[in-house]
């Protein structure tokens, strides 16, 4: 998924298995849950949120279905570098006027001069070095006004061969197959991620543990 040149038929195939696989492990429940936690204290009249590394935009649709039954207001962004995989996600949330898309690097200058209320990242973060990491962070804490919610894998060896074995079988996307079981040994252990907390200069948030093999990391801002 980081190489921009994939041929797009492949992208969309991998971006419908990993929509799957995140509803049937509870990924996507990491995130919601988290917002919730997040959002319940918020008197703002119309809540900004971005999402980054969107991908297929599944989570934000998600969350604006969520919003709409607890008559929140919400105006949401996705951000993903490859045009390829904004195009798909602009296709398939046509419905919800709310939504909007953009083909931005998240180290880019245009993106660093946007603010959000809520920054949400989800199986995104696993993808970039530690010193990528801490200057994120660092950028993030000044762009956004309330909260950053982070979900990403906890490396184990557990995880790693349940994924390939379940991808072996299941995937037909030859992307999902090499990138699923390398995005766990990519992921983090959880010092690892309290490392670059402390160097980013964060002190205020929360991590825990939650199924399956998924870090929540909460930043309050």
């Amino acid at each position: 998924m980081d190489d921009l040149a994939y041929d797009r038929d492949v992208i969309y195939q991998t971006l419908r298995e990993l929509d799957f696989i995140n509803h049937w492990l509870g990924g996507n429940a990491v995130t919601l849950n988290s917002l919730e936690k997040v959002w319940r204290t918020i008197s703002k009249e119309k809540i900004t949120i971005a999402d980054l590394g969107c991908g297929s935009g599944e989570m934000l649709r998600l969350i604006a279905r969520k919003a709409s039954r607890q008559n929140k207001n919400v105006q949401l962004t996705g951000i993903d570098a490859n045009p390829n995989i904004v195009a798909y996600a602009q296709k398939q949330s046509v419905d919800y006027e709310n939504l909007n898309f953009a083909a931005l690097n998240i180290f880019s200058k245009d993106f660093q001069q946007q603010t959000f209320d809520i920054v949400i990242a989800t199986l995104f973060l696993h993808h970039f070095s530690d010193e990528e990491l801490t200057g994120l962070f660092v950028s993030l804490r000044k762009q956004t006004k309330i909260g950053i919610i982070i979900n990403d894998i906890h490396r184990h060896p557990f995880a790693y061969y349940s994924i390939k074995w379940l991808t072996s079988l299941f995937s037909k996307s030859s992307m999902v197959k090499y990138d699923a079981p390398l995005s766990v040994l990519r992921a983090f252990k959880k010092r690892e991620l309290e490392s670059i907390l402390e160097k980013a200069g964060i002190i205020t948030y929360q991590l825990q543990w939650k199924w399956a093999f998924r870090w929540r990391l909460i930043i309050f801002c």
